[in-house]
C-alpha cells in the first residue's frame, strides 16, 4: 500500500500544483523578485508607431466579416502606417466579394483550402513592414489595440506581445460562457504574472503581434499555430510580452458540443506541439523559460488530467483496505466535487446558469477533452485545415 499511497499524494500535490499551485509560486517568485529588480515600465507618453501590417486569416466568414472589417478601419492608428491584409484561402461564401468592396484591404485568396497555417505563411510573404499583428475573423479589438501592442516593442528585447482575450458574456449568458469566461480571467491573471517573470507561456490567436524578421514558416500540419510561433520566438532569445489593454473580444461557444470540439483540437495541438518543442525541456539551454512553459503548459496537458484518475482510483484502493479517516475525507471531497461536475453538465445540457455546478463542470469537461485529444494526436486524427467554430451571435 506504500506504493498506492505514494502514487495518490503524487496525483494530488501535482493536480493542485499545476492549477493553483504555480500560480501561487508565480506570484512568491515575483514578489521576491520586485526587491531585487527594478521593474522597467514602457513610457506612455512617447507614441510609438512604426509601419505595420495587420493581418486576419478568415474561411467562410461572410456574416461576421463587415463588421470585423469597420472595427479595423476604425482602429487608432496612423492611417498610412497600416497595411491590411485579410487571406480567406478556400472560403466558397460571400466573404471575398465582401472584402473586395473596401478598397484599403489587400485580399489574398487561393481556391484551395490548406489550413490556417499554410495561408499565414503564404501571407506572411507578401509583408513589407517590420510588425505583424495577427487577429482572428470573429473577433473585435479596442480602438488602441495597435497602439498597445507596438508599444511594447520599445524593448529590442521583446519578439513578441499577446493581447488580451475577453469572453463577452451576458448576465443571462448559457453556463458555458460563464466558464469559458471565468477561465480565461484566471489565464489573464497567470499571463499577467509570467510576463512580469520574463515571458508569456504562447500567445493566443485572437490577437498578437511579432516581429516580422522573426517570423519564421511553421510546418503545414501544424494545428497551434499561434502557440508554436510566439515560443519559436522564444527560442531565438526573445520574449512575448504581455498588453492587457489590447484586447479581442468574442461571444462563447455557441453550444457545449461546439466547445468540447474546440477544446479537443486544441488539446491535440498542445501534444503536437510539446512533441515539437521537446528542447524546451532543457533548463540549462533555456533556463529563463523552462520552469514556466513546463508548469504553465506540460503540467496541464500531461500530468494534471492523469494524475485526476489516478488520485480517484488510488484513493478508492486505500478507502477500500481499510485505509486512515485522511483518505475517507479526501474520497468523500472527490466524490462531492465529480457529483457537481455531473450536475453541472445536466443544467447545461438544460441551458440552465449555475456557476456552482458549472465551475467543476467545466474543469473536469477540459480535462476529458484532453484524453480525447491526445488519443486524436496519437492516431493522427486532427486535421490542421481549421474549422471555423460556431459561436454565439449575440450577448444579450
Amino acid at each position: 500500500m506504500t506504493v498506492i499511497s505514494l502514487i495518490f499524494w503524487c496525483s494530488i500535490f501535482l493536480v493542485c500544483y499545476s492549477y493553483v499551485g504555480y500560480g501561487i509560486l508565480l506570484y512568491i517568485v515575483i514578489k521576491i523578485r520586485r526587491y531585487f529588480v527594478k521593474i522597467q515600465h514602457i513610457g506612455d507618453d512617447t507614441p510609438f508607431t512604426p509601419e505595420v501590417t495587420f493581418m486576419v486569416a478568415a474561411y467562410n466568414e461572410a456574416a461576421f466579416i463587415r463588421e470585423k472589417i469597420l472595427n479595423t478601419l476604425s482602429l487608432n492608428y496612423p492611417e498610412e502606417k497600416m497595411q491590411i491584409i485579410f487571406v480567406t484561402d478556400g472560403s466558397s461564401d460571400e466573404t471575398n466579394n465582401i472584402i473586395r468592396s473596401y478598397p484599403r484591404i489587400t485580399l489574398l485568396y487561393e481556391p484551395e483550402r490548406k489550413g490556417k497555417t499554410m495561408a499565414v505563411n503564404r501571407a506572411m510573404k507578401h509583408v513589407k513592414t517590420p510588425f505583424v499583428v495577427f487577429s482572428d475573423a470573429n473577433t473585435l479589438l479596442n480602438k488602441d489595440v495597435a497602439l498597445c501592442l507596438m508599444r511594447h516593442f520599445k524593448d529590442e528585447k521583446t519578439g513578441a506581445v499577446a493581447g488580451e482575450k475577453k469572453i463577452l458574456v451576458a448576465d443571462q449568458a448559457e453556463a458555458e460562457g460563464a466558464g469559458e469566461g471565468m477561465y480565461w480571467k484566471y489565464e489573464s491573471l497567470l499571463k499577467k504574472w509570467d510576463a512580469e517573470l520574463y515571458s508569456v507561456m504562447g500567445a493566443a490567436g485572437e490577437l498578437f503581434a511579432v516581429r516580422t524578421a522573426l517570423y519564421e514558416d511553421i510546418p503545414a500540419d501544424t494545428i497551434l499555430d499561434d502557440f508554436m510561433i510566439s515560443f519559436g520566438i522564444n527560442k531565438k532569445g526573445y520574449r512575448v510580452a504581455y498588453a492587457p489593454d489590447a484586447y479581442a473580444q468574442e461571444t462563447p461557444s455557441a453550444s457545449l458540443e461546439d466547445e468540447y470540439k474546440r477544446k479537443v483540437r486544441i488539446a491535440a495541438g498542445g501534444f503536437q506541439s510539446m512533441s515539437r518543442l521537446l528542447d524546451l525541456l532543457n533548463f540549462f539551454r533555456y533556463p529563463k523559460i523552462t520552469w514556466q512553459y513546463v508548469s504553465h503548459r506540460v503540467s496541464r496537458w500531461t500530468a494534471a488530467p492523469l494524475c485526476l484518475l489516478l488520485a480517484l482510483l488510488t484513493n478508492i484502493i486505500l478507502c477500500a483496505v481499510g485505509g486512515s479517516f485522511v483518505y475517507w475525507l479526501f474520497l468523500v471531497a472527490q466524490v462531492g466535487f465529480y457529483g457537481m461536475a455531473l450536475v453541472g453538465y445536466v443544467l447545461a445540457k438544460k441551458q440552465v446558469k449555475s456557476k456552482l455546478f458549472y465551475i467543476p463542470f467545466y474543469f473536469v469537461f477540459m480535462n476529458v477533452a484532453v484524453y480525447q485529444g491526445f488519443g486524436r494526436f496519437l492516431r493522427k486524427k486532427q486535421s490542421a485545415v481549421w474549422d471555423r467554430s460556431q459561436r454565439q451571435l449575440t450577448v444579450g
